[in-house]
């Protein structure tokens, strides 16, 4: 699991103590507060307007999202094909998501969601990108978007689950890997052997 860590984010924030919350079996760490200044788009490596002059189209909402395009992208990454009527209540009951349209096709090519609680702590699912599509800094624009809106909500306690492989490329979005020896847990249904 990795840690919003807000020290190396270009977010105006302010330390405050440690504070650890658990939610759903998982510890969640906190240092950070926001000040109550306005995050603008200007944080932002891509805006709005230059996804638009390129081509892409961003959505905040599942309105026009093609759940089997969408499914397509989680099997073209390697995650494990899903059930559309699975994913349609996972989506309903996110609290905030981001998705790319490519404009010549209509379909999705980047996505990422979060939920929790809405007020401390949220959790970052699904970040997929088209692997036609990869390296030109869709990614990056759905985190730097997602991240950027739940600052603004007030949400400070971010986490995500990442493959060992891709750990670099959350790292310069301010993410980082157990901070303080802070280790996230995750239920498992297999009996411990003694």
């Amino acid at each position: 699991m990795l840690l919003f860590n807000p020290i190396s984010t270009p977010f105006t924030l302010k330390p405050t103590a440690h504070h650890h919350n658990h939610h759903r079996n998982l510890t969640v760490f906190s240092q950070i507060q926001p000040i109550p200044i306005p995050i603008t788009t200007t944080n932002l490596s891509i805006s709005d307007e230059s996804l638009r002059s390129k081509g892409f189209n961003l959505h905040r909402t599942i309105t026009d999202l093609n759940l089997d395009h969408l499914n397509s992208i989680f099997v073209a990454v390697g995650f494990p094909r899903r059930d559309t009527e699975k994913i349609q209540i996972a989506l309903e009951n996110t609290d905030s998501l981001l998705w790319i349209e490519y404009e010549k096709t209509k379909r999705p090519v980047a996505f990422a969601r979060a939920t929790g609680d809405g007020v401390f702590n949220a959790i970052i699912w699904d970040v997929v990108v088209d692997p036609n599509f990869q390296g030109i800094g869709l990614g990056k624009a759905v985190m730097e978007k997602l991240v950027t809106e739940l600052l603004r909500k007030g949400i400070t306690n971010i986490a995500l689950y990442s493959e060992p492989r891709v750990l670099g490329f959350y790292r310069p979005l301010g993410f980082v890997a157990d901070p303080d020896g802070i280790r996230g847990m995750v239920y498992s249904r297999r009996k411990n052997k003694k």
